[in-house]
């Protein structure tokens, strides 16, 4: 339970504060409301002003405390991200949830971060010496709460000169992805796959020069995904089927 609440009006006491035993960054909340009966302190974040989304030339910067809904509606947003947010949440988590909370509470079912994951999203973060440190989306997942402790997460840049596609397959429109897929493709041809749908994290399946290959790219980054929701097998073979049905 919540024992102390801090609001600072500045990032450097926002990072002294979060440097306690037990004292926790508060965004939307939804990240919180999943603590145990513990007691700890919060350090509401609304005062900093880290919820700004713009363009700069082709970058999309997205302040740490925008809401899934704000990126949502956004008119700069790619339009696969946009479907992987509405996959994520319904519009009442959505309106709460930050960007940053939900990046860090994720695990390998997230639409959102499979998405952003696929767009090679780069996140910067601060930590209590005012040291700034920037890390790749798909470095910091697996770590999930260790790479932000002591830290805050400042921004989220992904790119706007690059073609997106989001694809999943679910018992239900609105269930959570059995698998799903994101992709992203530059100019240079440079094409990214990541595949969703288990385990702690999304899983990277391509990353290179050109598509050949892609299908069978898909199906090895699957082929230790079984789980309670369904076999590798299984996921092996849609994978190869979404893989193909994003770059369409």
């Amino acid at each position: 339970m919540i024992t102390q609440y801090h609001r600072p009006k500045t990032l450097t006491e926002a990072l002294a504060l979060i440097a306690q035993p037990k004292t926790y960054p508060l965004g939307g909340g939804t990240l919180l409301n999943r603590f145990s009966n513990e007691e700890y302190a919060v350090v509401d974040l609304q005062s900093l002003e880290l919820n700004a989304i713009a363009k700069n030339g082709n970058t999309l910067q997205i302040g740490a405390t925008a809401t899934l809904e704000e990126l949502l509606q956004s008119e700069d947003t790619p339009d696969a991200l946009k479907k992987a947010i509405q996959h994520e949440a319904a519009l009442n988590t959505r309106n709460l949830a930050t960007v940053a909370g939900a990046l860090v509470s994720s695990d390998g079912r997230s639409p959102f971060s499979t998405m952003m994951m696929a767009l090679d999203a780069k996140i910067s973060l601060r930590d209590s010496n005012n040291e700034e440190e920037n890390i790749q989306l798909g470095d910091f997942l697996p770590l999930h709460e260790e790479a932000v402790e002591n830290k805050l997460m400042l921004e989220i840049a992904i790119p706007l000169n690059a073609k997106t596609a989001y694809e999943y397959v679910a018992r239900t429109p609105k269930d959570k992805a059995i698998i799903s897929a994101g992709l992203t493709e530059w100019s240079s041809g440079r094409t990214r796959l990541v595949l969703g749908g288990w385990g702690k994290s999304p899983s990277l399946a391509m990353d290179g020069k050109g598509t050949d290959g892609i299908e069978a790219a898909a199906k090895n980054a699957a082929q230790d995904a079984t789980d309670e929701w369904a076999s590798a097998e299984y996921r092996q073979d849609v994978a190869a089927t979404l893989a193909k049905r994003c770059l369409s």
